[in-house]
C-alpha cells in the first residue's frame, strides 16, 4: 500500500525489549484522587470518573526536551500512572480487567490550566487546555511480568529537585480495573490505548527551563525539560 506521505506511528519503548510499543489513543481521567479534587476546589467527589483524551502524537518519550506550550501563562504538571492497553475488549468485567493490560509507565500530563478554566467557565469542552502538542509524556513502559499490577506505592513529581507532588497509588478514588471497566462500557479499547489514571495533589505551574522529574514506586521514572517558546 502507498500514501500519499508516510504515515506517522507514535511509539514507546519498552523496558527489556528492542520491540516498540505502538500508540493507538490516549484516555485520561480526571479527578481520581480525592486530595487534587479537593485543591482543584470541587466541594464533592465526582460520581463517575471524569473522561477526556489526548492525541496519541501528543506523546512525548523520557528525556527529552520539550518546546514551552503556546497560548498559555498557567501551564500545570500532573503526574499519573499510565496504564498501557495489550489486548481488545468492550464491556469487560472489572474482574477481566487486569487481563487486558500490557504494563505501566510514569505519565505527565501538562494543563494549559487558564485555557481550561476558560473553557468549564463556559461549559465547553477541555481539548484546548488538555488536547495540545506534546501535552502527554511518558516514560518507558515496563511489562506486567517485570512489575506486576502496582495498586500501592508512592508516586512523586519534582521540580528543579524540589517536591512538588506527592500522593500514593492506594488513594486512587478508582483503581485500575475499575477503570478500565468503565471505559469499555462507553468505548472499544484496543492494544496500544493509553489510559491515564489521574493525579495526586500539588499540581502547580512549571516556566521556560524547568526540569521536570517523576516516578512512581516499582513503575519506573520520567524525565524532561522545558526549552524557551
Amino acid at each position: 500500500m502507498e500514501y500519499v506521505f508516510a504515515p506517522l506511528i507514535p511509539s514507546l519503548s519498552v523496558a527489556g525489549s528492542p520491540l516498540r510499543f505502538p500508540l493507538r489513543r490516549v484516555w485520561c481521567i480526571g479527578r481520581n484522587y480525592a486530595d487534587h479534587v479537593k485543591e482543584m476546589g470541587h466541594a464533592a467527589l465526582p460520581e463517575a470518573p471524569v473522561i477526556f483524551a489526548k492525541p496519541a502524537d501528543a506523546v512525548v518519550a523520557d528525556g527529552g526536551t520539550i518546546v514551552f506550550p503556546c497560548a498559555t501563562g498557567d501551564l500545570h504538571h500532573e503526574v499519573e500512572l499510565v496504564v498501557a492497553i495489550g489486548r481488545d475488549g468492550f464491556r469487560i468485567a472489572p474482574e477481566a480487567a487486569l487481563e487486558h493490560v500490557f504494563g505501566y509507565a510514569v505519565g505527565i500530563d501538562l494543563t494549559r490550566r487558564d485555557l481550561q478554566a476558560a473553557a468549564k467557565a463556559k461549559a465547553n469542552p477541555w481539548e484546548v487546555g488538555k488536547s495540545f502538542d506534546r501535552s502527554a509524556p511518558v516514560g518507558t513502559i515496563r511489562p506486567v511480568a517485570d512489575c506486576g499490577h502496582p495498586a500501592r506505592g508512592t508516586i512523586s513529581l519534582r521540580v528543579n529537585g524540589g517536591l512538588r507532588q506527592n500522593g500514593d497509588l492506594a488513594q486512587m478514588i478508582w483503581p485500575v480495573p475499575a477503570l478500565i471497566a468503565q471505559l469499555s462500557q462507553l468505548f472499544e479499547l484496543h492494544a496500544g490505548d493509553l489510559i491515564f489514571t489521574g493525579t495526586p495533589a500539588g499540581v502547580a505551574a512549571v516556566r521556560p527551563g524547568d526540569s521536570l522529574d517523576a516516578a512512581i514506586e516499582g513503575v519506573g521514572s520520567l524525565q524532561l525539560k522545558f526549552a524557551a517558546a
